[in-house]
């Protein structure tokens, strides 16, 4: 790691893990990593995000021993912390429904850019929050946590992954507020148009597992949604049952990770968008078959890329272990940057941090040794 002061332009890489959090920064060739952290020790980050708004306030979504699940907020870039006032958590039962109480947040999404004190969260087991004040206090969104149908989809709280089942992928639609996308493991994708009053699944043309009904939500488990950014009528998604994308106004989802190798799949949890070319895509597959080990396939892990909307998918290995690696990568432990030359990142279930400043064909391990890595994101400063 280089330790000297960075000038101009950054890189930063906001790594959240089991066992607090790291911030990764470079000037924009990507050649040399500065190392800060690490920030809450001993906690568990489930997702650590710098708001673009302003490019200096960062919010953590952690869980503590001592305070339990937990916000904390900089306002310095991580050189001070305060922790959320009121943090996300379930109000009283009602309509006859089982209480409940967050496990832990696991996504955080700012708000649109003319609301620059908005935020949203999702929490385990599945509920949808917002901030209203950069953070400091959060109240249930829309109507899902207490519905009946929404609690029918999401289960019970014994379901889901095996950490438990989260609600994830919330998505503000650049062009209008107003809409609104987030998704369920399990419990399916939702889309509101009147900016959270009420939301409707989006499901058609997902798969769900062999011998259960695709019509019954709560089946459907995506594991990732993303918005293409230069054309947010695009999303991608990565589910337990596939790689899928989804052209509006069309509801319906097309299926296409067919053309991933058969000895490899389609299933894996994180998907990465280029931030400009909307048939551009990454996945990083992982072993879905018998018991669902969680591991790179046959020990070899890879990146695979489609430059064609998902018509053909092109393996990326260069640089990674050739056998005997048995890590994957978590649904929000992968990201890539805006730089001309994009950059793409990944940490893994053993501890490592993965770089390829050449859009994956090329990859360097500039970190290991670290916890298991829960979120990477990449931000911009300066």
């Amino acid at each position: 790691m280089d330790s000297e002061t960075l000038q101009g332009k950054q890189v930063v890489l906001l790594v959240a893990t089991r066992k607090g959090a790291w911030l990764y920064q470079a000037d924009s060739g990507r050649n040399h990593w500065r190392v800060d952290g690490p920030h809450f020790l001993g906690h568990i980050i489930n997702h650590l995000v710098l708001d673009p708004r302003d490019g200096r306030t960062l919010l953590a979504a952690a869980s503590t021993g001592h305070l339990g699940p937990t916000i904390f907020r900089s306002h310095d870039l991580g050189k001070t912390w305060l922790e959320a006032a009121r943090p996300p958590a379930f109000g009283p039962a009602v309509n006859g429904l089982p209480a409940r109480s967050v496990a832990h947040t696991f996504w955080l999404a700012p708000g649109p850019d003319d609301e620059r004190d908005m935020w949203y969260a999702g929490t385990s087991p599945q509920g949808l929050f917002r901030s209203e004040d950069g953070g400091a206090n959060w109240a249930p969104f829309s109507v899902i946590n207490d519905d009946p149908q929404y609690r029918e989809w999401m289960g019970s709280v014994q379901d889901g992954t095996p950490d438990g089942p989260k609600l994830h992928s919330i998505i503000i639609d650049p062009r209008d507020a107003r809409h609104i996308y987030f998704a369920m493991s399990g419990g399916g994708v939702h889309e509101s148009l009147d900016g959270g009053d009420s939301f409707t699944p989006l499901v058609d043309g997902m798969e769900v597992v062999e011998g259960f009904d695709t019509t019954t939500i709560t089946f459907h488990d995506p594991h990732c949604v993303r918005l293409c950014p230069s054309n947010p009528d695009r999303l991608y998604q990565q589910n337990h049952c596939g790689i899928y994308r989804l052209d509006r106004p069309s509801r319906r989802w097309q299926r296409i990770g067919r053309g991933m190798p058969a000895e490899v799949g389609d299933i894996g949890f994180p998907m990465v968008l280029h931030p400009r070319n909307d048939d551009t895509a990454w996945v990083f597959p992982m072993d879905g078959t018998d018991v669902w080990p969680r591991t790179s396939p046959g020990g070899k892990p890879a990146v695979y890329c489609t430059r064609d909307g998902g018509d053909t998918w092109h393996r990326h290995d260069s640089g990674m272990p050739r056998e005997q690696a048995w890590w994957t990568v978590k649904r929000q432990a992968m990201c890539a940057d805006t730089e001309p030359q994009i950059g793409l990142y990944f940490g893994t279930t053993s501890g490592e941090l993965w770089a390829s400043r050449d859009e994956g064909r090329q990859w360097q391990c500039i970190a290991r040794h670290l916890p298991e890595i829960y979120a990477v994101e990449a931000a911009s400063m300066g």
